[in-house]
């Protein structure tokens, strides 16, 4: 295989079975957490951080990670501070250390206090802070706090004024910060939030709503819920009057509404009750406004009344803003106005109307990049409504996330924040590549100024496709240093997103997921024909379902990469289906797995079943955290184990499960910078390249 030793690693006669139909499962004892599995895995780990940091350029291309994916704004997502009662209050890094605090401040960016520092609980090991949510009141501050990397994290109640953590705060674990943590009444009195149960990997989400007046207390909410284990959350209106509960990760809609009149007795009705719907958005007065692509793959913005007959009946709705060539993707309201967030051929724009959808003017971004905003439509509605300005961040993908305010009105947007990290003489060029079916798939080519593509260069493909999660147009983070050293990333487009509309989701899930795979392969033969690179200097990484997508590539089409990187990956798409949140993943985005030909076809694009003896793969690098609830480790060592088997592979197929890290939302920054500079030391190495300085 290579020159580098791995550990040898036994098969068994396991099989597993789906629907009836059975494959074999030669690895399945490392899906245990046993002392053999462990040490198995240590000892791979061990073996591919030799291999990278052996390269003699590793502690160069390890400054360069930390120059462009770890100053003070290092984010995924691009957040902004939270305002209330007259002040601001934002998660800051900790000069010198790897963790973050809470911090409030007269401005958004202003000379603070520290309000929670995590280090307080534990000083060589920090809690995580996942998020933070302000009281309306400004006298407390909630805080969800991660021990593990797993994101699954606790409520603290902190007193603004003191710093003083105050007593019998929320008991139940918050699976993730994706439900926004606390969702406060407007008067303070307590919040809503969403809790799962004592299983990492269940699927199940139960809305409780804490009260703090008196003795502290707690209540399940008891919501008319649609069936089924998607996300589901409450959050208070605007104006204060109404609860509205909202389910679906990735089409949400408002499933009751409730009188806030009297929290601890909230009436519920229900509301939009048709699960095929689309409908993330927000309430505001008697109308619910949001974003619907029926009738309008490409999204128009609509109102509901509260009072109407049929809220789930399309033909009862109010046109706000009609479809267009522009893709819609959020609304946000401020004040009388919405600010409707579009894509306009993958890049952000943002234009204002007023509530009856007259036309109030263009926001002037900063350029070609993307609004902050979180991959899942969900995770976008939870925030407090602003309600006399907009502060957004704003990235490209050669600068890094800057934070601006727009007031309804302003000719001009008011620069809160500078972005930090700048990718300096680099360009950006758009480029179209035509897949199997003749869909045109976009992508971007980021590169430096003196990198001519007068003959081939490395390349590295970069994608995610999947889930209706818009791969957004932003900076590249770590990835800055492969562009520093002379390679060109590809950022691309995928079926399976949302970059274009409805259409390009569904043009990429369930029957049709294999599209996206086709993208890729037809974007990577496209730099081929062009000359931009060559098989033997081309490289694909991915996270999460772009981890699969890399998976995919590997063995679908072995030939067309020198390297792989799938990171924190989903690999074993028929183990996945046994149950839990795999399963509810697998339902979602892949297939109907009670159905034999849909397992099949499933089987068809499942790395682990895909791996063939006899054939040579490129050189992989697999990446995966120990405590990832939602593509648990066994994945990564099942695939691993199967392609180090493999009796045509020569090159080398190395495994990293790193400790007390997880899906990567909730690490801690040293973690991460080693993380990022390993795979990325493996594609260097590979490709033969070498970091500047």
């Amino acid at each position: 295989m290579s020159n580098i030793e791995v550990p040898k690693t036994r098969t068994g006669d396991d099989l597993d079975e789906v629907a009836g139909v059975e494959f074999a499962d030669p690895y399945r004892w490392l899906e245990e957490d046993t002392d053999e599995v462990n040490a198995w895995q240590d000892a791979q780990g061990e073996a591919a951080t030799r291999y990278v940091r052996d390269w003699p350029h590793f502690d160069r291309l390890r400054e360069l990670v930390g120059r462009y994916d770890w100053g003070d704004d290092n984010e995924r997502f691009g957040s902004v501070p939270l305002f209330a009662a007259g002040q601001w209050f934002r998660i800051e890094p900790v000069p010198g250390a790897m963790h973050s605090r809470a911090v409030v401040a007269g401005e958004p960016y202003g000379t603070g206090r520290v309000v929670f520092d995590p280090a307080s609980e534990n000083a060589e090991r920090p809690p995580f802070l996942s998020w933070i949510s302000p009281s309306p009141d400004g006298r407390v501050l909630a805080v969800g706090g991660c021990l593990d990397g797993s994101e699954r994290n606790r409520i603290r109640l902190v007193a603004t004024a003191t710093g003083e953590l105050l007593p019998e705060p929320p008991a139940e674990f918050l699976k993730d910060n994706w439900t926004g943590g606390a969702k406060w009444l407007p008067d303070s009195s307590g919040f809503f939030y969403t809790a799962t149960d004592d299983d990492p990997v269940s699927a199940t989400h139960r809305v409780l709503l804490h009260l703090r007046r008196g003795a502290p207390s707690t209540v399940e909410v008891e919501t008319p819920w649609l069936p089924g284990g998607d996300y589901r959350a409450v959050v208070a209106s605007a104006d204060g009057r109404h609860a509205v509960a909202v389910q679906g990760l990735f089409d949400p809609i408002p499933v009751a509404v409730a009188e806030l009149a009297d929290p601890a007795a909230l009436g519920w009705r229900p509301f939009v009750t048709d699960a095929s719907l689309n409908l993330p958005g927000y309430l505001l007065g008697d109308e619910w406004i949001a974003v619907s692509d029926i009738d309008a793959p490409r999204g128009r913005v609509v109102a509901i009344g509260l009072d109407s007959a049929d809220p789930s009946d399309p033909g009862s709705w109010r046109t706000m803003v009609p479809e267009s060539d522009n893709v819609v993707r959020a609304v946000r309201p401020v004040g009388e106005f919405v600010y409707v967030h579009e894509f306009v051929d993958t890049y952000a724009g943002l234009r204002i109307v007023d509530r009856n959808g007259r036309p109030c003017g263009n926001v002037p971004l900063p350029g070609k990049g993307a609004l902050g905003e979180r991959p899942f439509t969900l995770m976008n509605l939870l925030d407090p409504v602003p309600e006399e300005q907009l502060v957004f961040a704003f990235s490209t993908l050669t600068s890094s996330w800057g934070t601006f305010r727009h007031r309804p009105g302003a000719a001009l947007v008011e620069t809160v924040r500078e972005p930090e990290v700048t990718m300096e003489n680099c360009v950006v060029e758009d480029g179209w590549a035509t897949s199997a079916d003749g869909a045109r798939v976009p992508y971007h080519l980021v590169r430096r100024r003196d990198v001519l593509l007068n003959e081939p260069r490395p390349a590295l493909l970069w994608g995610y496709g999947g889930f209706g999660a818009p791969w957004l147009p932003q900076f590249p983070g770590s990835l800055a240093a492969f562009v520093d050293s002379g390679g060109t990333l590809v950022h691309t487009h995928l079926r399976g997103g949302t970059e274009l509309g409805r259409e390009w989701w569904e043009g990429g899930r369930l029957q049709a997921k294999e599209n996206g795979y086709a993208d890729l392969y037809a974007i990577a033969e496209n730099l081929i024909a062009t000359g931009v690179t060559t098989r033997d200097l081309l490289a694909v990484t991915g996270v999460s379902n772009g981890g699969l997508l890399c998976g995919v590539a590997a063995t679908q089409r072995p030939g067309l990469f020198r390297a792989v990187v799938p990171r924190v990956p989903l690999l074993d798409l028929i183990g996945a289906c046994r149950d839990g949140y795999d399963r509810w993943v697998i339902d979602a985005e892949f297939a109907h797995v009670d159905d034999p030909a849909e397992v099949r076809r499933l089987a068809g694009f499942s790395p682990y079943h895909l791996v063939d003896d006899d054939t040579a793969y490129p050189a992989v690098f697999i990446e995966a955290g120990d405590t990832d609830p939602r593509c648990p480790p066994w994945h990564a060592r099942k695939f691993a184990a199967r392609l180090q088997a493999a009796g045509g592979n020569e090159s080398p197929v190395l495994l990293h499960i790193w400790r007390n890290s997880g899906h990567g939302f909730a690490n801690d920054r040293k973690t991460l910078l080693s993380q990022e500079t390993e795979w990325l030391a493996f594609v260097e190495k590979t490709l033969g390249m070498v970091p500047p300085g």
